[in-house]
């Protein structure tokens, strides 16, 4: 199977972004959108594939997580992720609640509209992980290639206010002027409040522990599960910086051996 193009080059201002669906992405691309020469036209839907492909006046190219990491030592490279057990909700609850229709790759999983969460879980677990939508596959498998987390700067969706401004300051110091505060896209419903009624008992937090537990060891290994799950506030910490990092033998064998 090819590997997708999850990360955004920009050519010019040698900058690249891992993204990941589901953690302020949206908010991320407009801000970047503001670095190219010329804005794009009104209406252009700028959170496409097809824009930062092919209508960017090739100042930017999707690119591999493999090619992304060939581009490490020219290229300033970040990304931002968010809580597992929240993203999860988050995807469950816009592609497959709220709308009629779950996207194609979902659909192709045996994923259909308004199915239990449990029984969300379920597929999956039994899912081969190339087939995954990228709504559902792990940050982890997303910014991760063998041992190594690829972008150097990895912030958190909680604390983005903090960390997107640690992160402007590093990309002022290479001369990249980017927005002083996000703007708000496709912000929905806060799902801080409802975690709890999803996963309800252990056997649910263990299935998502199964699929996501990674994410949580790199990313969110200073909090508890608890606290995860009750999304409450997480500890005052930099943003991850790294150039590379030991994943789990879970992450090995279950992740990207499946």
């Amino acid at each position: 199977m090819a590997q997708p193009h999850h990360f955004i080059r920009m050519k010019q201002c040698k900058l690249l972004y891992g993204r990941v669906p589901k953690a302020a992405n949206s908010s991320i691309k407009a801000a970047l959108c503001r670095l190219l020469s010329e804005r794009p036209p009104k209406g252009t839907k700028t959170t496409s594939d097809k824009f930062w492909q092919h209508e960017t006046n090739n100042e930017t190219e999707l690119i591999t997580l493999r090619k992304a990491r060939k581009y490490r030592r020219s290229h300033f490279s970040f990304s931002f992720v968010r809580n597992p057990f929240d993203r999860l909700i988050a995807a469950y609850n816009n592609k497959v609640v709220e709308i009629e229709e779950p996207p194609l790759p979902m659909q192709h999983m045996g994923i259909h509209h308004d199915m239990s969460f449990e029984s969300f879980l379920d597929v999956l677990i039994d899912t081969p992980i190339h087939r995954y939508d990228v709504h559902v596959l792990p940050q982890s498998h997303l910014l991760c290639l063998g041992r190594q987390v690829i972008p150097k700067f990895v912030g958190r969706v909680e604390q983005i206010d903090e960390h997107w401004s640690i992160l402007r300051d590093i990309l002022l110091r290479q001369g990249i002027d980017v927005m002083e505060s996000l703007p708000q896209k496709n912000v929905r419903r806060s799902e801080k409040s409802g975690l709890q009624m999803y996963f309800h008992n252990d056997a649910l937090i263990d299935k998502a522990l199964r699929l996501y537990g990674d994410d949580v060891n790199l990313f969110y290994n200073d909090t508890s599960i608890d606290n995860l799950i009750n999304n409450a506030p997480l500890p005052h910490i930099t943003p991850l910086q790294s150039r590379s990092l030991k994943l789990t033998s879970w992450l090995r064998n279950y992740v990207f051996n499946r």
